[in-house]
């Protein structure tokens, strides 16, 4: 709770109790007019009741907000432990993107090429497996339903069969999500 809204609910409770009083007062016999008017003063044990009553009050309140602000701070906390790498993970992955693609494109031809096809092999499962102690996965794109929460549409392609439909035929860019995050959106091409 903010500065601003216990000084609100404590101008709404001195209102509370003026109405209070100004009601007591009202409901008071009126008096003859040979008595004189008296209001009745609260005696000093009835002032420090209600002070204490008040301290009590804006006690509890404080104690109530210090609580939230602890749980806001813990939250926050964990999501920035949680999440303090996004950035620069997030910058690995065109890396990743230039691996597959040297992979795919490479054709063993001859022995010379086989042992670079099979070494960049080796460097791109070994950076995969750091991703993923990282808590990067892959999306699972192709045959999914598309769901724009994890796919970026490229493209819309008449889908080859009709089962194929609002869901995704191929994928341009894999995405990747952080633990439960969304790293970065698949690119995908859907059928129609």
């Amino acid at each position: 709770m903010s500065e601003q809204e216990s000084k609100k609910e404590q101008v709404e409770q001195e209102e509370k109790l003026n109405d209070e009083a100004t009601e007591q007062k009202e409901t008071v016999d009126q008096p003859e007019e040979n008595e004189t008017t008296e209001t009745p003063e609260l005696t000093d044990e009835e002032k420090i009741a209600e002070e204490l009553n008040v301290l009590k009050n804006d006690h509890i309140r404080l104690m109530a907000e210090f609580d939230n602000y602890r749980k806001r701070t813990l939250k926050e906390k964990s999501d920035l432990i949680k999440y303090g790498g996004e950035k620069a993970l997030k910058e690995l992955l065109p890396v990743v993107d230039d691996m597959e693609r040297a992979i795919s494109n490479m054709n063993a031809v001859d022995e010379a090429s086989k042992a670079i096809f099979e070494g960049i092999e080796l460097i791109h499962k070994k950076f995969m497996d750091y991703l993923s102690t990282q808590g990067v996965k892959p999306i699972v794109a192709i045959g999914e339903t598309f769901d724009d929460s994890l796919f970026e549409a490229i493209a819309m392609v008449p889908a080859p069969n009709p089962e194929m439909v609002g869901k995704v035929i191929d994928c341009t860019r894999t995405g990747y999500m952080l633990n439960d995050k969304v790293l970065r959106f698949a690119a995908v091409v859907v059928g129609q």
